[in-house]
């Protein structure tokens, strides 16, 4: 019998020059790649998935500050996943090992249930379903309430996007968002909201520019959207001539930017990779929304009811 690899079972899709792989292990994009060009950071099927890379986020993206948070009058206190930093990052199920219920050449559909839990007592099924066709690469997340009482809920992707073979710096970066939210530096807790012209050279790229050597880790919100409701970040290296883009649904009012800044700097594996561009469907410890003067987008899924959102990553 063959030994199932270290990222879970494999799915390849293809359509025309396209390839996207999907690992079973929190439904995560393992590669994508249209030519042979990345458009992800890609890594390898039988290793453990370096962190969230491609992950599937829920029932939460992002952090719960200090794991703890109150829902409808109930405290709750989850795992510290973040450990270093004192948070339960991005929700329960990017571990999980989610089932096909549906293939095909171009497309899988999988499903995985959060089991109640200390710290999230709600059964919740989550189903995933990847299409790649001549526009890209789509994901829409679906989460159906199996419990009796309401769950809270949001979800989002964990992609690195990859513009070419140049360096991140020298990467065009167009990001239409006009609010970002403060954090703190050391756990990168939030603050505040404030406009992204506050410190314009490292948030500011509503006109597209090199990233240079900005290094964030931030939500942006208050997004440019099109006439259909959908908003883009696009990403471009002028030296190559080639791009990625991301664009995602009203379902997502937030987005998390991250320039992969590693710990160990330049020498340290990944540093600076890719740029990870995550949609989501709310803010940064949305659970303890009441504590926030803005609207985090805390979703409250009906007993019975479901929720969810989708995106798409496009080559340019």
């Amino acid at each position: 019998m063959a030994r199932t690899p270290l990222s879970g079972t494999q799915y390849t899709l293809r359509a025309g020059d396209d390839e996207a792989v999907i690992a079973s292990i929190g439904a995560s994009l393992r590669l994508y790649r249209r030519g042979g060009r990345d458009l992800v950071v890609p890594f390898d099927a039988d290793e453990v998935r370096p962190g969230y890379r491609g992950a599937t986020l829920a029932p939460w993206p992002n952090r719960i500050v200090d794991g703890a948070y109150t829902v409808e009058g109930t405290a709750y206190q989850t795992a510290l996943t973040e450990p270093e930093r004192h948070h339960a990052l991005h929700g329960l199920v990017a571990w999980l090992d989610f089932e096909a219920i549906d293939r095909g050449p171009d497309h899988v559909t999988l499903a995985a249930v959060i089991q109640p839990q200390l710290g999230y007592p709600w059964r919740v099924r989550v189903e995933t379903t990847y299409t790649l066709a001549a526009d890209g690469l789509t994901q829409r997340v679906a989460a159906t309430n199996e419990s009796d009482r309401r769950a809270p809920f949001g979800t989002g992707p964990h992609p690195y996007l990859v513009a070419g073979s140049h360096p991140l710096d020298e990467w065009i970066l167009h990001l239409p968002a006009d609010e970002v939210l403060e954090v703190t530096a050391d756990r990168l807790s939030p603050v505040a909201l404030a406009g992204v012209d506050s410190d314009a050279e490292r948030f500011d790229f509503r006109t597209p520019r090199a990233i240079g050597v900005a290094e964030i880790d931030h939500a942006f919100t208050a997004l440019h959207r099109d006439d259909a409701g959908a908003a883009t970040v696009r990403l471009t290296d002028p030296a190559d001539g080639t791009g990625v883009a991301i664009t995602w649904d009203r379902g997502c009012p937030w987005v998390q930017v991250h320039t992969a800044d590693q710990p160990g700097g330049p020498g340290a594996p990944a540093h600076r990779a890719g740029l990870a561009v995550e949609p989501m469907t709310c803010a940064p410890d949305a659970f303890n929304a009441d504590a926030y003067p803005y609207d985090a987008g805390l979703l409250l899924i009906e007993p019975g009811a479901t929720a969810g959102a989708s995106w798409r990553i496009s080559p340019l």
